[in-house]
């Protein structure tokens, strides 16, 4: 059996259990081994954070009973005793079911998982153990905090919850680097045992809340500094003092060094909250790409696709596809993509069916939603990725070499005449077809609408004048010190129509190009408050108590 095969079950008895470590928090610091364990399992198993971070690598069919601690309150009341996580883990392989218990952090460093693999062990089940990134080592990391250097010092990792008084005794008694899993309400205590047990008041140290995450905030102090350095960041006293924190304390946690290493917090959008008012499909790359700049993005859906309120004309275009009607098929969007494709398979069709004709696509994700279809585009403007762009290196129609003069044109059914214009120019003949209707979207929750208005959000891109138009229709006018971000001059214009500032606006026609000069805007910005000595705040955070309106 190949190291990365799980076995297969048993024909008859239990079923098999994989402990699996979920790492600090960051689902990119999943294992290969993780995500195909979670991909063949039947029932998971995870305290609700911990299953935030594996549920999208489990097949939709997956059964995630939900945990619930059991107090000794509830007991005395009488309230029926709830199933913990050892029993639901048994239950289920007891009746042959695949199993994954997902922990935080690594299961070797989890005391519950240990003792439910004794429960395996105990009645024969098969188990397996996952490991995964540890809390206290994956967390410094994303701090910029090195935990050893050249010279090897000693590691000591501390959890402050059951840590005994002769443990602090030893760790206060070393020069090495002191790991400490406490609570934001509970660390100054423990840099006083530290301090105690004879530790100097001006070793450095920091504090990690919500690590690998981009809520991540780390503070610089020493240990005789940290309550003063919490209280003054307003951090304490707070109903989030119960928070996990990761401290690390020694001379690699330093601040000039931290300053130099610190590489996750000083991403140009971290924790930035963005906006990304697309359909679903066409959001997944951009928020991709925004997550690696350290953004959050979130996506509200302002258009929705639906098909043409008459299909026959779009069911005799693709049927003069295979007829060989046309020399020509442009494509100007994903939806059109889309379309023509869901079409195909209702007919039994695929990409074959495109042999002999010459295929136009507007725009680099439309190019690759045809490559993904099996087509590659035979033109592709080379400059403007618009309509415009297309007509410039579109050839005339010519009666010698061109045996068809007819272009099959899928479109929207809001698309501009540009197109259909510019080849009747060319001599061609145009199939305008509407291929998809493009509708304003229900409005999102009322909290999505509230955080729009009220400045919740960072920054908002618009990758088009109808985004505008319609995320202003369904939410409102986003809050005066949200930055705007605009793929081009026209949909900029909009936006100065209806009130908005535009703070960025894309060099080029590209999603991904706006995204970077939203990048680019975020780390100037950051650039000049490190410059200016001022702590990093993001858009939102310098919000007013009021909501006030831009003027036009």
């Amino acid at each position: 059996m190949s190291p990365t095969n799980f076995p297969a079950l048993p024909a008859h008895g239990h079923g098999h259990v994989t402990f699996l470590g979920a790492g600090p928090g960051d689902p990119g610091l999943l294992t290969l081994r993780a995500v195909e364990a979670l991909a063949s399992a039947e029932v998971l198993i995870a305290e609700p954070d911990v299953l935030d971070v594996v549920r999208s690598h489990a097949r939709a069919s997956v059964s995630t009973p939900e945990l619930t601690v059991v107090d000794d309150a509830s007991t005395a009341a009488g309230i029926p005793v709830l199933r913990d996580a050892a029993n639901l883990v048994m239950e289920a392989a007891r009746v042959g079911k695949r199993v994954v218990r997902a922990v935080s952090g690594d299961p070797g460093l989890d005391g519950n998982a240990g003792q439910e693999m004794l429960a395996c062990a105990a009645e024969g089940i098969p188990f397996e153990v996952v490991p995964g990134v540890a809390t206290a080592v994956g967390v410094p990391a994303y701090a910029g905090v090195p935990l050893r250097d050249p010279q090897g010092a000693d590691v000591r990792f501390v959890d402050a919850r059951s840590a005994s008084e002769r443990c602090w005794t030893e760790v206060g008694a070393s020069d090495g680097t002191v790991v400490v899993s406490a609570t934001l309400e509970t660390v100054a205590a423990a840099a006083g045992e530290l301090v105690a047990a004879g530790r100097k008041p001006d070793t450095p140290m920091t504090v990690t809340v919500a690590g690998t995450t981009t809520r991540q905030r780390t503070w610089s102090a020493t240990l005789g500094t940290i309550a003063q350095v919490l209280k003054q960041a307003k951090v304490l006293p707070s109903p989030e003092g119960h928070r996990p924190v990761i401290a690390v304390v020694g001379e690699r946690s330093a601040a000039a060094q931290r300053d130099q290493l610190s590489w996750f917090e000083s991403k140009p959008l971290f924790g930035w909250k963005v906006l990304v008012p697309r359909t679903k499909e066409q959001a997944a790359s951009l928020s991709d790409q925004l997550r690696s700049y350290g953004a959050v993005p979130h996506e509200v859906p302002t258009i929705a696709v639906e098909p043409p309120r008459t299909p026959q004309q779009m069911e005799r275009a693709v049927k003069g596809l295979v007829t060989g009607r046309y020399e020509w098929i442009a494509f100007t969007s994903v939806n059109a993509v889309k379309a023509v494709r869901e079409k195909f398979e209702e007919y039994g069709l695929d990409a074959r069916a495109f042999a002999g004709i010459k295929v136009a696509a507007v725009g680099e994700q439309t190019a690759a939603a045809l490559v993904d279809f099996g087509v590659k585009p035979d033109l592709v403007p080379s400059g403007e990725q618009s309509a415009a762009g297309l007509l410039e290196d579109w050839p005339p129609y010519d009666p010698v070499f061109d045996p068809i003069d007819r272009v099959f044109l899928p479109r929207a059914d809001i698309a501009t005449e540009t197109l259909v214009a510019g080849l009747i120019e060319l001599g061609w003949e145009v199939d305008d077809v509407t291929a998809y209707r493009t509708v304003r979207a229900s409005p999102p929750p009322a909290d999505t609408r509230e955080a729009i208005k009220g400045g919740g959000f960072d920054a908002v891109l618009f990758t088009s004048s109808s985004t505008v138009r319609n995320l202003v229709g369904i939410a409102g006018k986003p809050h005066n010190v949200t930055v705007i971000a605009c793929i081009g001059p026209a949909t900029a214009k909009t936006a100065e129509e209806h009130g908005l500032r535009v703070d960025v606006l894309s060099p080029e026609p590209s999603v991904h190009k706006l995204a970077e000069a939203l990048a680019d805007f975020g780390a100037q910005r950051r650039a000049a408050a490190v410059e200016a000595g001022e702590h990093v705040t993001r858009p939102s955070e310098r919000r007013p108590g009021g909501r006030r309106r831009r003027t036009t």
